[in-house]
């Protein structure tokens, strides 16, 4: 009984192992097909047999669609977008979530729970109302109202994931610094903050991510050409060089770079903050 449980488990683990390797392959097949014609000339990206390694690799589709269709502005753009949201988002969420952890207020819970409700609402019925919004707000065809409307759209979900981690932080340490004549604001940014960095990490892949990749909303409200992002830029560069595709995969490559980068800095703040959210659980 004892040797057959033994290789019933084996079994079973081995088929875990092949079934995650089989997804595995499956989800960066794509990407490494990707990643291998943007290095291929254009004369070689539809050969037979598909070869992931071109035997002539060269950059020449990066410094073409990097310099062309205004595509560094586009990036640029982006960047600032990303960026700004990210930070805003995170300075916004993390007081709201430290409002609602360790304060008590009239309406608190009805607040919060008003937060949760708008968590519920799918984007698209929102856009219509947001539009009149901007204009209202002199918001439209401008990267403010890009950062303004992701900012309001990313402080619901991360004022939720915050607020969990900033109740799990013993209140004694708190009450520590009240002792020593510490007031909210010094509790906040000189306890709180550093203690709950692996939520805030996992907060700023999320935001950087959603600003990063939106393409309704700035497809909405940016006329401007300069000011479009790197979303409405891919989809206009598919446009005009739909049969390069060495072109194509260049920029896209280029667009999924810094989300690499962001996850890269801050994997071990995210891996840990789901390894504490498991333990939670």
């Amino acid at each position: 009984m004892v040797v057959g449980d033994r290789n019933q488990r084996r079994a079973l683990m081995a088929l875990r192992l092949i079934l995650l390797t089989a997804g595995v392959v499956v989800m960066l097949l794509p990407f490494a097909y990707m990643v291998s014609t943007s290095f291929k000339p254009n004369a070689m990206v539809l050969e037979i047999p598909v070869k992931f390694f071109p035997q002539h690799p060269t950059v020449a589709n990066y410094v073409t669609a990097w310099t062309s269709n205004r595509f560094a502005r586009y990036f640029l753009n982006s960047v600032v977008v990303a960026i700004g949201t990210t930070l805003a988002a995170l300075l916004l969420s993390s007081m709201m979530a430290y409002a609602f952890a360790r304060f008590r207020f009239p309406g608190r819970s009805i607040l919060f729970g008003l937060i949760l409700i708008a968590l519920m609402v799918p984007t698209m019925m929102m856009l219509i109302p947001q539009f009149l919004l901007a204009r209202d707000l002199h918001l439209l065809n401008s990267l403010w109202g890009l950062v303004a409307f992701y900012t309001g759209g990313n402080l619901g979900f991360n004022t939720f994931l915050l607020h969990s981690f900033f109740q799990d932080i013993p209140s004694e340490l708190e009450e520590a610094m009240v002792v020593d004549g510490a007031g909210p604001w010094t509790r906040y940014w000189r306890l709180i903050l550093p203690l709950a960095r692996p939520a805030l990490a996992t907060a700023a892949i999320f935001t950087f991510l959603g600003a990063w990749d939106e393409f309704t909303w700035a497809l909405t409200i940016i006329n401007d050409p300069s000011k479009y992002t790197l979303p409405i830029a891919i989809a206009l560069f598919q446009g005009q060089h739909s049969t390069s595709w060495g072109l194509v995969f260049a920029a896209s490559v280029i667009a999924i770079a810094p989300v690499l980068v962001i996850f890269a800095i801050f994997q071990r703040q995210f891996v840990a903050g789901i390894a504490a959210g498991a333990v939670k659980a």
